[in-house]
């Protein structure tokens, strides 16, 4: 296989050896290479309800996903981002318009300005 860190083509000898950092991969498409970063993964073991991962499967026959960990990765990250936007309106939720109107004609009154008429 050849010393770990190089390229695929310095592997096989076609260019000179060029090391790539541990965060790089060689990705090759139609002769074309590109270099991108890899966020760094960890192998965890879960525990799926059977028709819930049969669902997943079948995205990835349709290719929706390349395997089953992109198709989880998507969903978990899609959650997460929607758990935290929730959060922001929940906080919203807790402010009192009456005192933020307050506090914000207070700061206008301060630098001798007004609400702009609409």
């Amino acid at each position: 296989m050849g010393p770990p860190g190089l390229t695929a083509a310095a592997r096989l000898g076609l260019s000179p050896p060029r090391r790539l950092s541990p965060a790089m991969a060689l990705t090759s498409v139609a002769g074309m290479m590109f270099y991108h970063t890899i966020m760094p993964k960890t192998k965890v073991a879960l525990t799926i309800d059977t028709d819930l991962l049969e669902r997943v499967d079948h995205l990835v026959a349709r290719n929706r996903f390349r395997n089953r960990s992109q198709a989880i990765e998507t969903a978990l990250a899609e959650k997460l981002a929607r758990l935290a936007r929730t959060r922001l309106a929940e906080e919203c939720a807790k402010l009192d318009p009456t005192e933020e109107q307050q506090l914000a004609d207070e700061g206008l009154a301060a630098t001798g300005e007004s609400w702009p008429e609409y």
